[in-house]
């Protein structure tokens, strides 16, 4: 009864009904756009091309992220992962080019914008490489493009559209954040995700009622419902630092008495990068899967020394890839939080934390913590990252594999999480009970006192 109430008190709140309707409406849009077919190509040789792929080839997770684009040559066959790659590489230059870090630290909005159409430029260039390399491993397919178009035209008229695609995604995504619930490129990706796993799931029950092994599916799926417990606890766990308000005197006579100083706590997030660095980091792995479209043919040593970061299950490309998530989480934390604007915000609200001095002392005590905090939370989002090529060794099938943790799970408890703490507060803006009985729930966005992060 009380789901009921819950659905029932969001329907009544008109923004948030307007918002979800929205959110879901682009959803549906770009949905639609993974099913049409870019011109010239023939649908039916890319579906027998993508059965008899290896279920370990990254192609694979490609055409995860984008809901089945990927194979079907969509014109979202790209989808936005383009412009997270773009994203990247911004946001990297912040630490190295003084110019980026004036943009990210101190033109305020002005800075924002720049960097944003910076993003969007680079966004483009990063389309038109990867449209290429995709082209060419669509037309290196038997039968795959038609013979009545001109080569030149199925290249020229298909990079527009691919390119097109990628920028109309990031426009629905941008367009979601502003006006919908939660982050739109964020939600796009997970709507990619959620699309294909409901298919995985009924090809491992059937594997396994066919051998007579229901048993072990059902062990699979306790095992699956713990692992994301665990990341729903890691994505919520906080550190609480005790903070203390300076007392302060009442009254206008020279009896004036001392107010009791208020205690409370200032929380820092275990995991204050969310989903985002294994979002970066699997980005930058699609990058060598694009070199080998161009290399295979012409460079046969290079392309078989990259072809080794093209099996998601191998050795090389999960060392990479976990090296790459605990550096991008130390990288994204270090962008989210701001020790010195924590002690500059305690500072001016007339707090302290008890032991420790004020100012340059504080900022270098939040640091340490945050520093300490945050590898334990690296640490378990590579273990989780990597966690597919176990479950695939231990006999899991390579699709179900693929959701039973990785990047698949962390995007969807992340970004579920983040959305669920969007609808939350509104609830208890209106005055209804939350989403859970006790506590809150701890979307990305939720961290501490909320100063210093970018919005």
């Amino acid at each position: 009864m009380k789901l009921f109430t819950v659905i029932k008190n969001i329907w009544s709140i008109k923004e948030l009904r307007d918002r979800i309707l929205f959110t879901l409406t682009l959803l549906l849009i770009y949905r639609v756009g993974t099913f049409v077919v870019l011109p010239g190509v023939v649908p039916a040789a890319l579906e027998k091309a993508s059965q008899n792929r290896s279920a370990n080839d990254l192609l694979g997770l490609i055409n995860v992220f984008t809901g089945g684009a990927f194979d079907n040559a969509a014109i979202f066959a790209l989808g936005v992962m383009p412009y997270i790659t773009a994203s990247i590489i911004v946001q990297l230059l912040g630490f190295a080019v003084p110019y980026f870090q004036r943009l990210q630290t101190r033109e305020g909005e002005s800075g924002r914008k720049r960097l944003n159409q910076i993003t969007r430029l680079l966004t483009v260039a990063i389309t038109l490489v990867q449209g290429g390399a995709y082209l060419k491993l669509v037309n290196g397919i038997p039968g795959a493009v038609s013979p009545n178009i001109p080569e030149s035209i199925f290249w020229f008229s298909n990079i527009i559209i691919l390119t097109s695609g990628t920028i109309f995604c990031m426009w629905l995504g941008e367009r979601i954040t502003d006006k919908g619930i939660g982050n739109g490129v964020s939600l796009i990706i997970m709507t990619g995700i959620i699309a294909r796993l409901p298919q995985s799931f009924v090809f491992e029950f059937q594997k396994l009622f066919g051998d007579g092994q229901l048993l072990l599916f059902f062990i699979e799926l306790a095992f699956f419902f713990v692992i994301v417990l665990a990341t729903v606890l890691v994505i919520q766990g906080v550190r609480r630092i005790p903070i203390q308000f300076a007392k302060r005197m009442v009254g206008r006579t020279g009896g004036s008495l001392p107010q009791s100083s208020a205690r409370d706590y200032l929380p820092l997030k275990v995991n204050s990068a969310g989903v985002m660095p294994i979002i970066f980091a699997q980005a930058l792995m699609f990058l060598p899967a694009t070199a080998f479209q161009y290399l295979s043919g012409e460079d046969a040593q290079a392309g078989s020394r990259i072809h080794m970061f093209n099996d998601i299950y191998s050795l090389g490309y999960n060392v990479v890839f976990f090296i790459l998530i605990v550096v991008f989480t130390y990288v994204y934390t270090a962008l989210m939080i701001n020790p010195t604007n924590y002690a500059e915000y305690l500072k001016r609200s007339n707090a302290f934390i008890p032991g420790v001095k004020p100012g340059e002392a504080t900022a270098a005590y939040i640091d340490n913590i945050m520093t300490r905090i945050t590898l334990p939370g690296a640490v378990f989002l590579g273990l989780i990252g990597v966690l597919p090529s176990f479950a695939a060794t231990l006999g899991v099938n390579q699709q179900f594999a693929l959701f039973f943790g990785g990047t698949t799970l962390l995007i969807m408890v992340g970004v579920a999480l983040d959305t669920l703490q969007v609808i939350e507060s509104y609830l208890l803006t209106k005055k209804y009970d939350g989403l859970i009985k006790s506590g809150r729930i701890q979307g990305r966005t939720t961290q501490g006192i909320q100063v210093g992060q970018p919005q």
